[in-house]
């Protein structure tokens, strides 16, 4: 997977998630590859993606993943669980730059961490429907088992992170899946975050499952291992914060709820029409 360069200057790395979720892996970027530019697309009008078609998710991330090319980017992460799951192949015949997406990257860190070869995964119903993990941790001899857990994603954009309600939700999500696990005699010693809300959840997660599982953060294992691809690039520099960031719907609330998902303020948000 290796970037071809013809221009001077820092790599552009562009990111594209259907909403803010994606902009946990952007902060993990930033910290792992701070001399980089980076250029963010939410395509906010059009979500969720999880309730559409998989015609209909991959035209959508087709079409965002041209448009960040077009604006310059020469590598492409698919922060999104469900297009990575119904359309990567799709973006990546319809773009001539690499492009990585982060269900080969949470599977990649599961196989490097289980020593059991079992484990657990936690997503939207949509990313959990299609069995993209489950594929893609049995291409590295892994058995995994998955389980929707629809209302963290909500729960997490309320804002209510230290909740009771959400911990109370966690609780019996994490709880249905560890005795699901054990009923099929499962040994999981590992847990993927199979969403980009999550990461944000994952101290209480934590606290829901015993110490001795392990849980994958996708926004950071991603970052790494974005990292360790572009590594013979000896992109170094000190962090510009060079980030410019379009929408594709209510700019405002972008700012608002992105803020909380990336760690920072972020000030100037670009409207863009993607289409249909």
């Amino acid at each position: 997977m290796a970037v071809e360069r013809s221009r001077p200057g820092p790599l552009k790395i562009g990111v594209f998630d259907s909403g803010v979720g994606g902009l946990t892996v952007l902060q993990a970027l930033l910290e792992h590859i701070p001399g980089a530019e980076y250029l963010y697309l939410g395509d906010t009008a059009r979500l969720p993606y999880g309730a559409k078609s998989r015609e209909t998710v991959a035209r959508y991330a087709v079409s965002s993943a041209r448009f960040l090319v077009e604006q310059g980017a020469e590598f492409l992460v698919i922060a999104c669980n469900t297009a990575s799951a119904l359309a990567l192949d799709a973006i990546r015949a319809s773009v001539s730059v690499p492009v990585l997406g982060v269900i080969e990257t949470g599977a990649n860190a599961a196989k490097a961490y289980s020593s059991t070869g079992d484990v657990l995964v936690i997503a939207t119903a949509a990313t959990v429907e299609s069995h993209a993990y489950a594929q893609a941790c049995t291409e590295r001899n892994l058995r995994a088992l998955e389980k929707a857990c629809p209302l963290l994603v909500p729960l997490v954009e309320e804002g209510w992170i230290e909740h009771p309600v959400t911990q109370q939700v966690l609780h019996i999500y994490l709880s249905e899946l560890l005795t699901h696990a054990s009923d099929l005699t499962l040994n999981p010693d590992t847990l993927v975050l199979g969403c980009t809300h999550y990461p944000l959840l994952r101290g209480q997660i934590k606290e829901n499952v015993p110490p001795s599982l392990r849980v994958i953060d996708s926004a950071k294992v991603t970052a790494k291992q974005v990292a360790e691809l572009l590594e013979p690039m000896h992109i170094s520099g000190p962090s510009m914060l060079h980030c410019r960031f379009f929408a594709t719907d209510s700019v405002s609330k972008f700012k608002s709820l992105g803020s909380r998902f990336l760690g920072r303020a972020i000030d100037d948000v670009v409207l863009v029409d993607l289409g249909g």
